[in-house]
């Protein structure tokens, strides 16, 4: 994921933002179906992006039940979790006094539930809702990049490629707007940030093609929520910090490269030989900034490479350079055949002192720029399905 201050912020919302809850405290009762683990431990996310505080925990009976009970406090959201799993059971608003809860696990993994049902707390119904509709749309985005990638191997063609390109793109913004609406219509602050981390999260962590949200949605939510609940604080310094950062971000889009002439540089590929941007004048030229350390990257870069098997008879190349770090060729060079980066790669194994992240402003990988063939950057960012999309329409 390309480091992010403003969704840094978010997730720090998403676990810390309050707003008032009943004063009587939280209980919730449950049972599990079938019996799933020993014991069960009610997690109250902290104010920091730290390990969940444990506020209460149980046996879990014969037949499945469970009774857990947090203090009384402000709005949070709130984790379940069996044993030791590593993942949550599922998430929780304490915006009442009582939630139930019945859970069916999984047959084939009694870590995750099946379904459940809730019942007692709107916000956390309001929750779950969202969280399966969510995934269930982007079950369905997998499923078209699937496709894409079986009709790439029996060589269809660009039309039908294209043609599959625009419907993920637009499943892709039919989640957006599913997720937008939910942000919208919450009836709490947490449940609210709690629903913008996680697509935000999603959008910057995959390659599903999701956008992230714009500089004036976020600050319209925001100045929604500051409005909303005038009272609450937390939001309201969240809200100072996030126009903070946006006022950064806008006066680094100032300095954006797009319609401007690449920033020339050299360095040595995997044999040392000097490898200069300029010489790759007269094609279009995906210049990629990854590393072997970065997962994010290395998540983008199957990615990479459908777009340059599909478009690299078209006039079209990838330059990848690396900001691996010194004394670690080899993983570098690993990296570049375990993923089957097979156009040129260059590094001079710098990492964040490399000569090109002051060239071209970096703050984050993975991050690239399109360039013309005179030279002239006419995209930057291109992530998940929006690197084919721009690539078909400049290479018809």
């Amino acid at each position: 994921m390309q480091i992010s201050k403003v969704l840094i912020l978010i997730c720090v919302v998403a676990l810390s933002c309050t707003h008032k809850a009943d004063e009587k405290g939280f209980v919730v009762k449950g049972k599990l179906q079938p019996r799933s683990g020993k014991m069960i431990y009610l997690e109250k996310v902290p104010a920091a992006l730290t390990q969940p505080s444990v506020e209460d925990s149980s046996v879990i009976a014969a037949d499945g039940s469970f009774r857990l009970k947090a203090a009384a406090g402000e709005a949070v959201i709130f984790n379940l979790r069996i044993d030791q799993s590593r993942y949550p059971l599922l998430s929780l608003v304490n915006d009442t006094t009582q939630v139930e809860l019945d859970i069916r696990m999984r047959p084939d993994d009694s870590q995750f539930p099946e379904s459940y049902t809730v019942s007692g707390s709107r916000g956390s119904e309001e929750l779950k809702n969202f969280v399966t509709g969510f995934n269930n749309r982007l079950i369905e985005i997998h499923g078209l990049m699937q496709q894409s990638d079986s009709l790439y191997r029996q060589g269809a063609s660009d039309s039908i490629l294209a043609l599959n390109a625009e419907r993920q793109a637009s499943q892709a913004q039919a989640l957006q707007k599913f997720s937008y609406d939910a942000i919208d219509r919450a009836n709490n602050p947490a449940l609210a940030i709690f629903e913008l981390g996680y697509y935000e999260s999603t959008a910057n962590g995959t390659n599903y093609g999701l956008a992230s949200m714009d500089a004036e949605k976020l600050k319209s939510v925001m100045n929604t929520l500051v409005s909303r609940y005038p009272d609450h604080k937390v939001t309201a310094a969240v809200k100072a910090n996030i126009d903070k950062s946006l006022q950064a971000q806008a006066q680094a889009a100032a300095s954006s490269l797009i319609g401007k002439e690449a920033p020339d540089f050299t360095m040595p590929d995997a044999n040392g030989k000097e490898v200069s941007l300029s010489s790759f004048r007269g094609k279009y030229v995906l210049v990629d900034f990854w590393a072997s350390w970065c997962m994010p990257c290395r998540q983008e870069n199957p990615n990479v490479v459908s777009a340059f098997q599909r478009f690299k008879d078209k006039n079209f190349t990838v330059l990848g350079v690396s900001l691996d770090q010194p004394g670690q060729r080899d993983k570098w060079l690993k990296a570049v055949m375990d993923d089957k980066l097979t156009w040129t790669q260059v590094s001079d194994l710098q990492y964040w002192n490399s000569k090109v992240v002051k060239l071209y402003g970096l703050d984050g990988i993975p991050y690239n720029v399109l360039v013309d063939p005179k030279g002239i950057v006419v995209a930057e960012g291109l992530r998940g399905s929006q690197l084919p999309l721009k690539l078909a329409e400049l290479l018809r």
